[in-house]
């Protein structure tokens, strides 16, 4: 009984595996006897961090060039799966390229996917997906009855990334099957956001404004503030949706997941959506005005007030020592 073999659809860049893939593989490893990652472009720079996190082996299908990953990387691994030599579980993080593996997988394989599961769980020979319904107010757990290859979609910062201090994984090549048509499509460029400190979803600190900020200039509050402290800023879904800051920005069930030491939010009413983004970091404060907002039935410390005239007092504090 038990899980045997999990396989991690694997994401760097530059010669760095993502976060995610990490998180995933530290997941997987307590949940099936084997831990593989299937990746695409150098494999070898990829093969020390990938054990040091558990992996057992790599699967490396080569460098794509300008073709899109998910096409090979599905193709790749339904031809595994149908030789006998796949694995009893795929997981994807929820990534673009990873829900484009996942759909791509599932049409190949013609089993469904679970999504935005949040945790993962061995029950027997099967294993299970923990996904948040409701706007994030239950939790349901779910499976698959058949037999086959479960895929699951996990959300970023469900497990947490720590090193098993595994020696460097073996590295294997892997063929992608028939792609047809599905390959045609290439990668002309890419785009990477300019940003400056932290990343929002590995920041050590972030402070995130809400609608109660009243205006967009009113944000460069948080900024300045997460400059200070040296935190990312982030903020909720209606203040992205009104066009104050990017989508990048955002925190929230359609936005990022965090999971700081220190959450700060300001003037965050605390809907269900941007709860689910943020109510797993380890210390939360608020501000806002509304004693009853239900931001502060999360919060660790909250504090009642006007953020016009909070936040400007704790900046001062904060550039007076230096």
């Amino acid at each position: 009984m038990g899980i045997s073999t999990i396989w991690i659809y694997g994401e760097a860049t530059n010669g760095v595996v993502s976060t995610t893939t990490l998180e995933l593989i530290t997941g997987a490893r307590q949940l099936a006897d084997t831990v593989e990652v299937i990746v695409h472009g150098d494999a070898s720079s990829l093969a020390s961090q990938l054990g040091e996190y558990g992996a057992a082996s790599v699967k490396s299908i080569g460098d794509l060039g300008e073709s899109l990953a998910g096409p090979q990387v599905a193709s790749a691994i339904a031809s595994a799966v149908s030789e006998g030599n796949g694995p009893e579980a795929v997981l994807c993080a929820t990534t673009y390229d990873g829900r484009d593996v996942a759909g791509r997988l599932s049409a190949k394989l013609d089993v469904p996917v679970i999504t935005n599961v949040v945790e993962l769980k061995v029950e027997g020979d099967r294993l299970l997906g923990v996904e948040p319904v409701f706007g994030g107010t239950t939790n349901v757990t779910t499976g698959f009855t058949g037999s086959g290859t479960a895929i699951f979609l996990v959300r970023p910062k469900s497990f947490e990334a720590e090193s098993s201090g595994g020696s460097a994984a073996n590295v294997d090549a892997i063929q992608a099957g028939d792609t047809g048509n599905t390959n045609t499509s290439v990668v002309k460029d890419r785009f990477v956001e300019e940003t400056t400190g932290p990343k929002l979803d590995e920041a050590a600190i972030v402070v995130s404004g809400g609608r109660g900020l009243g205006e967009p200039d009113k944000y460069e509050m948080i900024e300045s503030l997460a400059k200070l402290l040296k935190a990312a800023p982030g903020a909720s879904r209606a203040v992205v949706d009104s066009g104050w800051v990017p989508y990048s920005y955002q925190v929230g069930q359609t936005g990022k997941v965090v999971k700081p030491t220190v959450y700060l939010a300001c003037g965050i009413s605390g809907a269900t959506q941007h709860l689910v983004g943020m109510k797993g970091s380890a210390n939360i404060i608020a501000i806002n005005k509304d004693e009853e907002a239900p931001i502060f039935g999360v919060a660790d410390l909250g504090i009642v007030g006007d953020v016009h005239k909070v936040l400007p007092e704790l900046i001062s504090a904060l550039e007076s020592r230096g």
